[in-house]
């Protein structure tokens, strides 16, 4: 069983890999030099080293010498990526190909979702507006009006109930929040972390009892541009947004004109439509708005947790069994 992965991959994962499955030959990928015969090669491994200094929009030299690679491989069947959404072009070109295409859906829940909530919790705390007294060197508490809300008893509608979402929903409910879940299939039933879950032709019911949305969702069809003006207005005046999802679940022009007006009292961003900001981006410069560079996920232990679905997967590659986290077109 030939395995095609980035040299940083192999030397990282390698005795990993190898322990799951001793007949596993790996067949490791330089940024330079000659490119190894891919003849034979099922398997494919898109480690995030490849992707490290990168966009969506603006993907690295390696990443996409290893793209061409996959797509001149005859052989190949299947690809585990480092990433939980497949959304972006290169990946749907794949499932358009036929491959299977397997994500990485909870190896990066944990620090997602922490950074959520830091980023909710700092909101909810006026951490904005003590950063911007220490720019300007005043001591200026924030016992003055508004004094920051208290979150217990407040309601958080998490968009997305996946493993990210799941793990907001329990760190909500610890801090005294309402946990509320929306995702497609509400008859599925109430996932761990959440005290309620509704389908998505509920949002204009449940946004005037909201007090925080959350994005954790995939980017798709349904959620593309969900969170319009329409679905901000009817947020009560003073509430935040935290989006740790995609960019384009939100539209950008409605979400300025709320900050901008007041209605929306902040937002924590870590996605946005086009990566990197531009640095003529209004988002910059928006009082209460913590812009954060897509890195919700970054954690040293990421990588390992990558690794260790991978080889779950290639187990069961190896033994014709039914994969992990397909991803769907």
């Amino acid at each position: 069983m030939r395995v095609l992965l980035s040299d940083i991959a192999a030397e990282r994962h390698g005795a990993r890999i190898r322990a799951a499955v001793p007949e596993a030959v790996l067949v490791p990928v330089a940024p330079e030099g000659d490119l190894p015969d891919t003849t034979g090669v099922e398997v494919a491994f898109i480690s995030r080293d490849l992707f490290v200094g990168g966009t969506r929009h603006r993907l690295t030299a390696r990443f996409q010498r290893f793209i061409e690679m996959l797509a001149a491989a005859p052989d190949l069947r299947w690809v585990q990526t480092f990433s939980a959404g497949t959304d972006m072009v290169v990946y749907q070109a794949m499932l358009a190909r036929g491959l299977l295409l397997t994500n990485s859906a909870g190896a990066s829940a944990p620090a997602v979702a922490q950074t959520a909530i830091t980023g909710l919790m700092a909101l909810a705390r006026g951490f904005p507006r003590a950063a911007e007294a220490q720019r300007r060197h005043a001591w200026e508490p924030l016992y003055s009006d508004p004094e920051p809300r208290d979150v217990e008893g407040q309601t958080a509608l998490i968009l997305g109930t996946g493993p990210i979402g799941q793990e907001i929903g329990r760190l909500c409910r610890a801090f005294g929040l309402r946990a509320v879940g929306m995702r497609r299939d509400a008859d599925a039933g109430i996932p761990p972390g959440f005290d309620a879950v509704a389908g998505f032709a509920a949002l204009p019911e449940l946004l005037p009892r909201t007090d925080w949305l959350v994005l954790a969702c995939p980017l798709s069809d349904t959620t593309r541009g969900l969170i319009d003006a329409r679905a901000l207005a009817l947020l009560p005046p003073g509430r935040h947004l935290v989006n740790v999802a995609r960019g384009g679940v939100v539209v950008e022009e409605a979400l300025l004109a709320a900050l901008r007006s007041g209605h929306l009292a902040g937002a924590f961003l870590d996605v946005f439509a086009m990566e990197p900001l531009p640095a003529d981006s209004p988002f910059w410069d928006v009082p209460n708005v913590i812009v954060s560079p897509h890195s919700a996920a970054a954690s040293d232990g990421l990588p390992e947790r990558v690794a260790a679905i991978f080889c779950d997967n290639l187990q069961r590659w190896a033994r014709r069994q039914p994969l992990r986290n397909l991803a769907r077109s």
